[in-house]
């Protein structure tokens, strides 16, 4: 009954990629699909970019599993800890290994996601979900990202 947008913005908040899932289900489950819907155009000729220069995510994407594939693709992450990794890091003691990189600094900047998430929530059809079907759906989240990425164009 509930569905859920998980996406990747830029830093102009402008959405990437996006992917929908049941609302019940945890964002972490969509991240590889989001990541393989990224294709950032390069200026002149080339294949599109598949991997973005930075990821900003919030505590929800603080798994081992992101982490990997983020350090495997070779992403730089900035994800804050959720506290019971921290506690049972700690209980581990030496074994527990080293905390990941935060950069509290670049974190601020995760803002623009919400403000990316709201650019799309501002459009009635995506906030309200009256399409009964997924694909549908979809097709009213790509119509608002057009009209968005319109709105503020590439220089």
């Amino acid at each position: 009954m509930t569905t859920k947008i998980v996406l990747a913005g830029d830093s102009r908040a402008r959405p990437i990629s996006r992917v929908t899932t049941a609302g019940h289900r945890h964002d972490s489950t969509a991240f590889a699909a989001v990541m393989d819907g990224i294709r950032i155009e390069r200026p002149g000729p080339g294949r599109p970019r598949t991997t973005p220069g930075h990821l900003l995510g919030d505590k929800a994407f603080s798994s081992k599993t992101i982490r990997e594939q983020c350090r495997r693709r070779g992403i730089t992450a900035t994800i804050p800890e959720k506290a019971d990794q921290i506690r049972y890091r700690a209980k581990r003691g030496s074994r527990g290994g080293r905390p990941p990189a935060f950069d509290s600094e670049r974190y601020k900047q995760r803002n623009t996601a919400e403000r990316c998430i709201n650019k799309l929530k501002s459009f009635r059809a995506v906030a309200t979900r009256y399409d009964k079907r997924d694909f549908m759906y979809q097709a009213t989240i790509d119509v608002a990202s057009i009209r968005i990425w319109l709105k503020d164009p590439v220089p």
